[in-house]
């Protein structure tokens, strides 16, 4: 039954992942202006990194506890830690680079932004399968 919890979890933060970056970023990008989706973005990526990390936070307890420190469990710290980067560092870097108008120190930002959230969906897929 834990296994089983633990399983759909990792599933839905990756399923969370993924249509939070195919469908949610596209479609917002498309359909509101500029201001309404810098607005919209900053509302709910603290949301979106926020909850990722609280769900695979508790999904690690289960596993640490029944199997100890292994490689799924690496690969779930490692997921946090990134969601945690992107949370406390990275977002509050891109939205000052943005405000400032600093487009190159934004891109910079804003492309590892982008790598860190694909690691993440890498290393769920192989946590998954």
């Amino acid at each position: 039954m834990i296994a089983n919890l633990v399983f759909v979890s990792i599933a839905a933060v990756l399923g969370i992942m993924l249509f939070f970056s195919f469908v949610v970023a596209p479609v917002g990008f498309k359909s509101l202006s500029e201001k309404s989706y810098r607005n919209f973005i900053r509302k709910i990526f603290p949301f979106y990194y926020s909850i990722n990390l609280i769900i695979l936070t508790f999904v690690s307890i289960p596993i640490y506890t029944y199997h100890g420190i292994n490689f799924i469990l690496i690969l779930i710290y490692i997921c946090c830690a990134l969601f945690a980067i992107s949370l406390f560092i990275l977002m509050p870097l891109i939205n000052k680079f943005r405000d400032k108008k600093n487009k190159k120190k934004f891109k910079i930002a804003h492309t590892t932004s982008v790598i860190i959230n694909f690691v993440q969906i890498f290393l769920l897929i192989i946590i998954i399968f």
